[in-house]
């Protein structure tokens, strides 16, 4: 036998054999058991997030570390400025790598069709957390579920619900009672706007604003409509806002912005200048979060301990049959993109947000920076109270934590009502090109523009041309 040709054949073979035992050890996580002194990698995570993190960058670097050192994982969190949702969706249509991405369900409905996200039933299903109906019940997965109960996120919180929020204060100060019909909504509107209830003297205050459509349901409320789609048995989708029973709806808006009690910026408002104007006295009623009754509270109580101010969040408009019809949150999910690289660390991220530790970390924030704990007793500092414990999931779904400080004040009777009277509205992946089409010929309305009647054909025919609806 030629021993030196057998040798230079095997060499090249032993080479590829030791690349390929290489690369199948080169996992997620991995130890040579061969070696004792090899050590495991270190787990790691890219996150895309906009509400989960600090408050400022810098408060996002501690919360970053808080991760780390609860969990072990390292972490690398994206937080875009702004346009968060465009960022997303350009990340994933260019192939841009993350373990998580935090979205809403109407994002998740595209990104779903799209195939870019990773189906999680058996992962939820294995996991002794995450498969814990105390901490996700049934009913909420329900939510969130797709085709053949399909799966493809994990909640990141409880969600509450949006509502008209009144400057309670203001209320009480005018002699007002909480108002049930549009009508009675035009009058407090007019009070606010007319009776100086910041006392200054001056004509500078609204009785409405908003942030563009969002979010008007409350007021919809009164002519039975819903703001997105309603899908009967039989598959067919329509708008509500786009019929003509939306028109009363219309022309009433048109009727503030004509005699100025809707603030005259509501169409380009964006939530956090909405946000100010309450916060400034400038605005007596704008439609939000239920959790955000809470924080504007808070805000103001950290500003000016003495302060007479007060949120209230309070029922919409009673409709055609007595019910009231609010709009229950989307859904906030996390979501593991089908490219990611560590997939099971993302699992262990995501049972760690449900346990107990998690909870605190998304609620009061982190140790020591917003919060203490001594004899465990816990306190929040000068900048937990300011952050209102609120970094990414003021409630989570876990029911067997309770918050060691309560809720914010104003925010269980706020939640009362949502649950109350609110319901999940439907998008799909439809509904961003179908948004852009009503919100054209809303605002147009709305403010006078274009006769009511007139937009609401207009803005159906568009969506039924576009295939977007089908009745």
């Amino acid at each position: 036998m030629n021993y030196k040709k057998v040798f230079k054949f095997l060499v090249p073979v032993f080479m590829i054999l030791s690349l390929l035992l290489s690369a199948c050890s080169s996992q997620e996580t991995s130890t040579n058991t061969n070696d004792k002194s090899t050590k495991k990698e270190k787990k790691t995570l890219r996150i895309l997030s906009n509400v989960v993190g600090g408050k400022t960058p810098e408060e996002n670097e501690l919360f970053v570390k808080e991760i780390e050192r609860l969990t072990g994982i390292k972490v690398e969190m994206v937080k875009p400025p702004a346009d968060y949702d465009q960022k997303l969706m350009t990340s994933m249509s260019s192939g841009e790598k993350y373990d998580l991405i935090l979205l809403t369900k109407p994002l998740m409905d595209i990104l779903v069709k799209q195939g870019v996200l990773t189906e999680l039933n058996d992962k939820i299903q294995k996991s002794k957390v995450l498969s814990d109906s105390t901490i996700i019940s049934e009913k909420e997965w329900n939510l969130i579920k797709y085709d053949n109960g399909k799966v493809y996120g994990i909640f990141n919180k409880f969600e509450g619900g949006t509502l008209p929020i009144v400057r309670q204060d203001w209320m009480e100060k005018l002699g007002l009672e909480q108002p049930k019909t549009l009508d009675d909504f035009y009058n407090v509107f007019k009070s606010f706007k007319e009776q100086d209830p910041d006392g200054n003297g001056k004509d500078d205050t609204y009785g409405l604003s908003t942030a563009g459509l969002y979010d008007i349901q409350g007021f919809l409320s009164a002519a039975g409509v819903k703001y997105r789609y309603v899908i009967d048995k039989d598959g067919k989708r329509t708008i509500p806002i786009a019929t003509e029973k939306a028109v009363p709806v219309f022309e009433w808006f048109a009727k503030l912005y004509k005699e100025g009690l809707l603030d005259p910026n509501f169409a380009t408002n964006d939530s956090g200048k909405m946000r100010e104007l309450f916060l400034t006295d400038r605005v007596g009623t704008v439609t939000y979060w239920d959790a955000w009754v809470g924080l504007f509270n808070n805000i103001r109580k950290v500003d000016d301990p003495n302060t007479t101010f007060e949120a209230k969040g309070i029922s919409g408009a009673v409709g055609p049959e007595g019910n009231i019809m609010l709009r229950r949150g989307d859904q906030s999910v996390w979501a593991i993109p089908v490219n990611a690289e560590h997939p099971k660390t993302a699992m262990e991220f995501l049972e760690f947000w449900h346990s107990e530790e998690g909870n605190v970390l998304a609620t009061l924030g982190i140790k020591d920076n917003d919060y203490t704990v001594t004899n465990g007793k816990y306190e929040l500092t000068a900048a937990g109270k300011e952050h209102g414990m609120d970094h990414g999931a003021p409630f989570p779904n876990n029911t067997k934590w309770e918050n060691p400080f309560g809720m914010l004040p104003g925010v269980e009777e706020a939640q009362k009502i949502i649950l109350e009277n609110s319901s999940l509205e439907v998008s799909t992946s439809d509904w961003p090109a179908a948004e852009k089409i009503i919100q054209n010929y809303a605002f147009k309305a709305m403010m006078g523009e274009m006769d009511a009647k007139e937009a609401v054909k207009k803005m159906h025919k568009e969506l039924l041309d576009a295939g977007l609806i089908d009745k």
